[in-house]
């Protein structure tokens, strides 16, 4: 059986690699390390088909060192053992010729999968490289991810996928049988999601159902074949990201009808309870905040809750999550504030803390006169005295603006009351 498209062009080399400059460009902070063969444990952590398992043969070939592959959704611990014994035979001990064991979707492994990697990693038996497409700090153990180099890797661009039709059309033996036609490639782009595998198997698919040795591509051809051919919903693909998106737009909308629909899709789509539970994590706090303190409390219960129950009883607790989320009040000042602080902070550097914040657990330091002329509140009626909290610089600099919602009216209320002549609340 032929292999599909994505693999036979599959690149064997860096100078073949598309995308992902920031790490294999001619300044990448992976390209010296591959070219010098010195190549630490690392986690490589992006959408689908961005090049992630690519990148890893590429750097076991570059290093020359033996490969090892093991996929999470069908390997154990038995299977990690087996692999962890034959890489000891074939590599030596703190050398360069370490062998590699690739893990894909390293996010899947249980606790205790994980923690049969550490002494091998540990020892220097194996240079590991794991592949996810889900925040390593949330699915990779602690122990496990302090031995890791974190790199992030990005969706294709544009110009990276366009980049990728021409090569496989130059390159591919089979397409270089026929006469293809990029005529019109907004449909094609746009289906791929930034995925390079999932265009490449769109495109091969517009391809195989030409039986002409002349193939035209156009948005309309390309539409009308894939939504043929379509899925309810690919996981791991483009409906993947816009359904959770719709999810999150239908709760910020205050909208709990679409909220339920989308979480059904989701569910339906076999989707981890635990991907949607963290989605309403952080909403609790983005887009409710101060408005509804309870809000993160509840949907941090509701990520507790799914990650020992699972499916099909978690499939309620995520509603009831929903429909609470999608029916408080909203604010987005918390998640506002801290960007605004962020973006100050990059725009002026390391500010000095003024004297009078400063800790002074010496005798030379409060000579200096670091702590002086503090005023601890708590020595002032309510609780308060007025004084300066920011660098001299950024003096009278407001980052938390709250918003319309009663909540939020109160706490303006109570700056105003403290902070009016100082920040104008």
């Amino acid at each position: 059986m032929e292999a599909p498209l994505a693999e036979r062009i599959r690149p064997q080399q860096l100078s073949e690699y598309i995308s992902q400059s920031h790490l294999v460009g001619p300044n990448g902070s992976l390209t010296h390390q591959i070219a010098r063969g010195i190549i630490p444990s690392l986690i490589l952590w992006g959408p689908p088909g961005t090049g992630k398992t690519t990148l890893a043969q590429i750097m076991a070939q570059e290093s020359k060192r033996p490969f090892y592959t093991l996929s999470a959704i069908n390997s154990g611990v038995k299977d990690i053992r087996e692999v962890i014994d034959k890489a000891k035979q074939s590599g030596g001990l703190f050398t360069a010729k370490n062998p590699i064991l690739f893990i894909d979707e390293i996010h899947r492994f249980s606790k205790s999968q994980q923690d049969s990697l550490l002494a091998a990693v540990e020892k220097g038996w194996v240079t590991l490289i794991g592949a996810t497409t889900e925040n390593p700090s949330f699915e990779v153990i602690p122990a496990l991810l302090s031995r890791c180099q974190v790199y992030i890797l990005n969706a294709f661009t544009k110009d990276d996928l366009e980049a990728l039709l021409h090569r496989a059309i130059e390159t591919d033996t089979l397409l270089k049988t026929k006469n293809i036609q990029l005529k019109e490639t907004e449909a094609l782009l746009r289906l791929s999601g930034g995925d390079g595998r999932k265009l490449l198997n769109i495109f091969e698919l517009i391809i195989n159902a030409s039986e002409a040795d002349s193939v035209e591509i156009t948005n309309d051809k390309v539409m009308q074949l894939v939504q043929k051919n379509t899925v309810l919903y690919d996981k791991t693909g483009e409906q993947h990201y816009d359904i959770v998106s719709a999810f999150i737009k239908s709760i910020r909308g205050s909208d709990p009808n679409g909220a339920v629909y989308w979480l059904a899709r989701m569910i339906e789509g076999g989707e981890d309870v635990k991907f949607i539970a963290r989605r309403m994590l952080i909403l609790a706090s983005e887009d409710i905040g101060n408005a509804n303190p309870t809000a993160l409390i509840m949907a941090n219960n509701t990520f507790q809750a799914v990650t020992t129950i699972g499916y099909p009883e978690s499939r309620i607790i995520l509603s009831q999550c929903a429909i609470y989320l999608a029916t408080s009040a909203k604010s987005n000042a918390s998640y506002t504030a801290i960007g605004k602080a962020q973006q100050i902070v990059k725009q002026t550097g390391d500010l000095p803390v003024p004297l009078h914040l400063r800790n002074a657990p010496t005798k030379l330091m409060k000579e200096l006169g670091y702590g002086d002329e503090y005023k601890y509140a708590h020595d002032y009626a309510n609780n308060f005295a007025a004084q300066e909290f920011l660098p001299d610089e950024i003096s009278n600099t407001v980052f938390f603006e709250p918003g319309n919602n009663a909540r939020e009216r109160e706490l303006r209320q109570f700056l105003k009351n403290r902070w009016e002549d100082k920040y104008g609340y």
